[in-house]
């Protein structure tokens, strides 16, 4: 127990390797702002969210080939668009919270084994129930759907041509053999069952405390679960709490100065920039600079009392990592479970073999006299 609980600590505290991720920061960072300033150009800033989730899908693919990579980002942007239509559809038809709650799972169920398949990195439908969520939560009517797709698409689009554009730019267009796609076993079935329980269990939580953003916490159940191993699981859950709790400290901060929307927009820039640089190297200092970066989303988007927005925050994590670590827990317990009861069977039993033999050897069909006879 101590030996785990070491290495759990020490994945914590770790932070990996840089391996050129100012390249993906500085693409990221020129993905959300050219939306984003647009948008304010135009006086549209309240359809800054849908800028933002399409923009994410610049952020797939970070260390593959360009070939790799750029079909990642598309794929991922078309989920995304869908998972924002979704969104948007809940909010029109007003469906109650624990309906919304149910069609997130169910979403984020289905994208956890298509991101498996697809090998999608990062992996997992974090982002996808970010987006779902985010939408059946904000006011919307009819006319939202083409908000969407023109606001979200056009995002995409624009971070698919960057990503061309720097790849020819830097001659890093080689290709690569192209990977295999794993099958769905049972570990990406187990991965995508206890997404769903764990997002069921985090939002109906949220709601009977009174948080008014239930998908914080169905997001931060996605982060405690994410992984196949319960370590990585736990050490995720930990780095996403504690960075949370450190971030919502930034963002009051922030939202105290009360800036103007193009200097809240240069923030965002910088935070999602900064964000890029520690995703991949520790989750714990990334969510210090996510946790701001997503509450001013939110706060353009559809402007909330900020004393509301921070706790709603804090309470929607805690309640999300804590239901998250055990789904994962009890999901780890029912695996090693399964696998001892698998392994019982498959071992040698004499007793039982040698009773089995002498059943068998009673049941054999015996001769007619014909038969001996011949």
């Amino acid at each position: 127990m101590t030996e785990s609980q070491g290495r759990v600590w020490t994945g914590v505290l770790r932070v990996g390797p840089h391996r050129g991720d100012h390249r993906v920061a500085l693409r990221a960072a020129v993905s959300v702002a050219v939306p984003l300033l647009v948008l304010w150009a135009v006086g549209r800033l309240d359809l800054s969210i849908y800028a933002s989730f399409g923009a994410f899908a610049a952020l797939y693919g970070r260390h593959d080939v360009f070939r790799d990579r750029i079909r990642m980002q598309a794929s991922a942007g078309g989920v995304l668009l869908g998972a924002m239509l979704i969104g948007t559809a809940l909010s029109v038809l007003a469906a109650p919270a624990v309906l919304s709650i149910v069609v997130v799972a169910l979403v984020a169920s289905a994208v956890t084994l298509l991101a498996y398949v697809l090998q999608w990195h990062p992996p997992g439908p974090l982002f996808t129930v970010f987006a779902t969520g985010a939408c059946a939560t904000i006011p919307a009517t009819g006319a939202s759907f083409g908000a969407v797709l023109l606001v979200g698409g056009a995002s995409v689009l624009f971070g698919l041509a960057l990503t061309a554009l720097v790849a020819v730019v830097t001659r890093t267009t080689a290709e690569a053999a192209p990977k295999a796609r794993p099958a769905v076993g049972p570990v990406a079935a187990e991965m995508a069952a206890s997404v769903a329980a764990a997002i069921v269990g985090a939002g109906v939580v949220g709601l009977l405390l009174g948080g008014t953003h239930w998908y914080w916490a169905a997001v931060g159940a996605v982060a405690a679960v994410s992984g196949a191993q319960l370590n990585a699981r736990v050490i995720r859950g930990i780095q996403r709490l504690v960075g949370t709790l450190l971030g919502v400290l930034v963002a009051a901060g922030i939202l105290a100065l009360d800036m103007p929307p193009l200097a809240v927009i240069a923030v965002v820039v910088v935070l999602q920039g900064a964000a890029e640089l520690f995703i991949g190297r520790n989750y714990g200092i990334a969510m210090v600079f996510v946790t701001p970066l997503a509450l001013l989303m939110v706060h353009l988007a559809a402007p909330t009392p900020v004393a509301d927005l921070l706790t709603d925050r804090v309470l929607e994590t805690i309640i999300g990592v804590v239901v998250g670590t055990v789904v994962a827990v009890t999901s780890a317990a029912l695996r090693r479970r399964s696998r001892r009861r698998w392994r019982d069977d498959e071992a040698p039993h004499p007793g039982r073999d040698a009773a089995l033999r002498g059943e068998a050897s009673t049941r054999r069909p015996r001769r007619s006299s014909a038969h001996r006879r011949r």
